[in-house]
């Protein structure tokens, strides 16, 4: 891998920055949000001891064994990423929408033919549920008056001689450094060969940065069950999990006030292709000791992707008082890679009442610090390092209740996903709220529902060792509408 990952310092960690293979990616892919069906959804997710829904076979998977008919079912959904954020003062914010499948599967339930056996039922399933959305805009501005990106070039090229940064079209520097050199954004102090004056130095300048991410985490799943005597229900399910991250970012500064002789303005372009695929195996229980209780448990293997890919490109333009404009573009960088995200447990339980009531809550415990980087040519120490240090482990709670009426039914549930960073770093918590309605027939039904997640994080735009700039306050908001249709035979 380049230069660019040992370059990062822990001020950069949560930085959406288009460096590649390094602990934030980890993270990235680690995290996973409830999803799937409409029903599921409306109740927070709160449903590892409910069963009976396709979206169980990525969480609880004993979820199945409570099927007593074979059912299709699919989920359209409409996602809206928003954000807000303010830069020293200065607020912007944006969106980006995405429609997309929440779930689409098939569960085939087969009866016992022996009407005294202890198994009742048993169950296979297939399908596709979505795990995670990364439809997002932020836009970002504000005015710097401490340093410029400038620096930072310059601080990273200080000891290095200037035939090394610019004879380095493919290597160390290709993706900083030299691009930055070919501008004339940095260029050494007179008389020295290593030591290098910035274009903007000191700040004073408009910062602005625009990033547009768009793709998803989706997961297959092959999944069987059974029911024994209808008060014990296993699942198990093979999950193949695939990755579509795109990302691109637009970030420039201006000299607005004329500070510098020189200087007019930059701009940063980079882009960021992540494409990987994996495999993971869940197992879980459900057991009804009485009629009106329920209790569940699963656990997931870590999931093993072992064919991710990043493809990213990057290139610098600068513009001085004189209108002389240059441009530099770096080679397309491509490397292959392992990923290895924790393993996950999750408790569960659940309370019906009279049929025509159910509260449910589940608990669920993931260490982001185990999560682990490898590849066949490169030892990912410093980043591996990175993860357990900035990470920790931590709790996520969903609670939803459902009431009916008839063949109508109401449902709210709201959901708490707690940090993944270690104490003092960030905030990074995640408050999900939710509400719903369905109506279902014997063979038929239909749900409807929405979901609203809130996080805050702090981003940087850039920093190393000796440049420090501000963060930027990330206000990070989801919106999930999803309706489900689902036929049973």
């Amino acid at each position: 891998m380049k230069r660019i990952i040992p370059s990062l310092t822990i001020l950069m960690f949560l930085s959406l920055s288009l460096t590649s293979q390094n602990e934030v990616d980890a993270l990235r892919y680690s995290r996973t949000t409830f999803g799937g069906s409409a029903r599921v959804m409306a109740m927070g997710g709160a449903f590892g001891s409910l069963g009976a829904d396709f979206s169980t076979l990525s969480t609880n998977p004993a979820g199945i064994g409570l099927f007593k008919k074979s059912e299709f079912m699919f989920s359209p959904s409409l996602y809206i990423g928003e954000t807000k954020s303010t830069y020293n003062g200065s607020q912007s914010g944006d969106s980006k929408h995405n429609f997309n499948m929440g779930n689409v599967g098939i569960v085939f339930t087969t009866k016992s033919a022996n009407e005294k056996s202890v198994l009742r039922y048993y169950h296979f399933g297939f399908g596709l549920n979505r795990l995670n959305d990364f439809n997002r805009r932020i836009r970002i501005e504000g005015t710097n008056n401490e340093n410029s990106i400038t620096d930072m070039w310059v601080d990273y090229a200080n000891g290095v001689h200037f035939q090394d940064i610019e004879d380095d079209f493919y290597g160390d520097y290709a993706y900083d450094l030299h691009p930055a050199w070919q501008t004339y954004l940095i260029d050494t102090v007179p008389g020295y060969y290593d030591r290098y004056n910035a274009a903007a130095a000191g700040g004073h300048v408009l910062q602005k940065k625009n990033i547009t991410s768009w793709g998803s985490m989706n997961e297959m799943v092959v999944s069987g069950g059974a029911n024994l005597s209808d008060r014990l229900y296993f699942g198990a399910t093979i999950g193949f999990p695939f990755i579509r991250y795109f990302e691109e970012s637009t970030y420039g500064e201006v000299d607005e006030d004329n500070n510098f002789d020189d200087f007019h303005s930059l701009d940063v372009y980079q882009y960021l292709k992540t494409r990987g695929s994996g495999v993971n195996l869940k197992f879980g229980l459900i057991a009804r000791p009485i009629n009106w209780l329920r209790i569940g448990a699963a656990i997931h293997s870590p999931t093993w992707y072992n064919n991710m890919q990043d493809i990213w490109y990057t290139e610098v333009s600068s513009r001085f008082d004189n209108n002389e404009t240059f441009s530099s573009a770096s080679p397309e960088g491509r490397y292959d890679y392992q990923l290895e995200t924790p393993f996950k447990a999750i408790g569960s339980v659940s309370v019906v009442l009279w049929r025509i009531a159910l509260i449910s809550a589940d608990y669920e415990y993931i260490d982001y610090s185990e999560s682990k980087l490898r590849a066949s040519d490169y030892y990912f120490d410093a980043e591996n390092a990175a993860i357990r240090l900035k990470y920790t482990q931590t709790q996520n709670i969903r609670l939803g209740t459902e009431i009916r009426f008839g063949h109508f039914a109401v449902r709210g549930g709201a959901a708490i996903y707690g940090s993944p960073f270690a104490s003092g770093i960030n905030d990074g918590e995640t408050y999900y709220y939710s509400g719903g309605f369905g109506y279902r027939e014997k063979h038929f039904y239909f749900d409807l529902s929405y979901t609203r997640g809130i996080s805050n994080e702090d981003y940087y735009l850039y920093g190393s060792e000796n440049v420090r700039v501000n963060p930027v306050s990330n206000q990070l908001i989801s919106n999930n509408v999803v309706a489900t249709l689902g036929f049973r035979f």
